[in-house]
């Protein structure tokens, strides 16, 4: 009996795609369903390397090189991409390796197009929040003390994608999880929307800035304090009492000093507390949430934050990309910025000209998202006509077109584009520059414009350049 005939007659009538990789991640399999949601002729797919037919992959989000690379298989993972004939793509894969003992072959990966299942959940989830919206128009904060969940997290970029992602996947677990962001970037949004994402969603969530207060001031709100422990204290319950069976969201941890990070080390790991002159403790319950606007790295070496302290709490280590990491973000954030403010001050104004459209687009926004609300909100008070323009902006300076030395071959054309469009057009001129520079070289071309060769790869055959 031929076995490999027979699965090979099996594999041919799944309705799932199936792609055999050398470890070399070259195609050696590749069956008709994969040509019908990838859209690559599965004839030309074989001996092609991975990269090569998928440029929008990277090594960051490929499953078949995570998989080559840790000798471990990745099960019913979901995933979004743009295939070769520029359609949105959603399917579900299971990646497997292919060993012989110590020896790594390959993998084998079966995936299954889940797009129309995935927008119909959109959908749905678009109605629901029409809904919920309505309910909470009179009253923005929960009953649990937050105001965020996770669809205000704003941005499709591939890096919040990926924070979104890992949120959902952390939410609904117990261990304590140091967040970096830099200023502006909605760290408390993040922290929000684990915890209405967790099971203690129905208990308080509590935030305290640890930057505000003085050191002796911060240890009393923290741990509370009893009648008599010292002068003018009063029986009084601390945060960790308040936040029983929740949340404590620390910000600004690295503002708190040695001698507090150490008693608020031993609160996390023995679980008790015991107020300020108190002799008993309690037990309590409480997940801990720190965030830092300073790399964790730099705080350990300036000996602004404990090693032990820190190592305790970053079993789940979240950062949040800066705003220039993500640029393709903020089309959709201007949009909702404007649409808010519209709404607040009772207005109609459309978007931005194109001129700022393209000078948002390429500022760096050090300030981050709430720098980039605020201008909006600023300009929003000086906006005469439909669209904001460069006049509107008060104290705006207009950045630096990096590494280029050309100017743009062409105009951008006056005729009323939208944002998503204005940018797209100033994408394109800036590629054309940076090929002309680099001669054709796509690697040189990629490192002036400080994106990846993949990316740039993808935006090349996107825009039909």
């Amino acid at each position: 009996m031929d076995y490999k005939r027979i699965l090979e007659l099996m594999i041919k009538h799944l309705d799932e795609g199936v792609i055999v990789v050398d470890s070399k991640l070259d195609i050696l399999y590749f069956n008709e369903p994969s040509t019908n949601i990838t859209g690559f002729d599965s004839k030309k797919a074989v001996g092609e390397n991975l990269f090569h037919i998928f440029p929008n992959i990277s090594k960051d989000n490929s499953t078949f090189w995570d998989v080559i690379s840790t000798g471990k298989p990745i099960i019913e993972h979901v995933q979004q991409y743009i295939n070769c004939q520029g359609r949105n793509v959603t399917i579900v894969t299971s990646t497997i390796p292919i060993t012989n003992g110590n020896n790594m072959y390959g993998a084998i990966e079966i995936f299954k197009d889940i797009t129309q299942v995935m927008e119909l959940s959109e959908k749905v989830l678009m109605l629901q929040e029409t809904l919920y919206n309505k309910r909470q128009d009179e009253n923005k904060f929960l009953s649990n003390g937050t105001q965020y969940t996770l669809r205000d997290i704003i941005g499709n970029s591939t890096p919040m994608k990926k924070l979104k992602d890992r949120i959902c996947k952390v939410a609904f677990s117990n261990s304590p999880v140091f967040v970096f962001g830099e200023t502006g970037t909605g760290k408390e949004l993040v922290v929000q929307s684990i915890h209405n994402l967790s099971y203690r969603k129905d208990k308080p969530f509590i935030a305290q800035n640890c930057g505000a207060l003085p050191e002796n001031l911060l240890e009393s709100i923290l741990f509370g304090t009893i009648q008599g422990g010292f002068t003018g204290a009063k029986d009084k319950q601390g945060l960790f009492e308040l936040a029983d069976g929740g949340t404590l969201f620390l910000d600004e941890l690295n503002s708190m000093s040695l001698e507090l990070q150490a008693k608020l080390l031993r609160v996390i790991e023995d679980g008790v507390v015991r107020r300020l002159g108190d002799t008993t403790t309690k037990v309590v319950n409480v997940r801990i949430i720190a965030a830092s606007n300073i790399e964790p790295k730099k705080l350990l070496e300036e000996g602004k934050l404990r090693e032990d302290l820190y190592y305790r709490l970053n079993v789940i280590y979240l950062h949040i990309p800066p705003l220039r990491e993500r640029r393709e973000d903020i089309p959709i954030l201007v949009d909702y910025f404007i649409q808010s403010c519209n709404k607040k001050m009772h207005m109609s104004v459309k978007g931005l000209d194109k001129e700022v459209a393209i000078n948002f687009y390429n500022n760096d926004w050090l300030g981050n998202v709430r720098e980039l609300e605020n201008t909006i909100e600023s300009a929003m008070n000086f906006v005469e006509g439909e669209y904001i323009t460069m006049k509107d902006l008060q104290n705006y300076n207009l950045p630096c077109m990096g590494g280029l030395k050309k100017e743009f071959n062409e105009p951008i054309k006056q005729d009323e584009l939208s944002l998503k469009e204005s940018v797209e057009e100033y994408e394109k001129q800036l590629i054309r520059i940076a090929l002309e520079e680099a001669e054709n070289n796509c690697a040189k071309a990629a490192r002036i414009l400080k994106v990846p060769k993949q990316t740039l790869h993808g935006k090349i055959k996107r825009y039909d350049l």
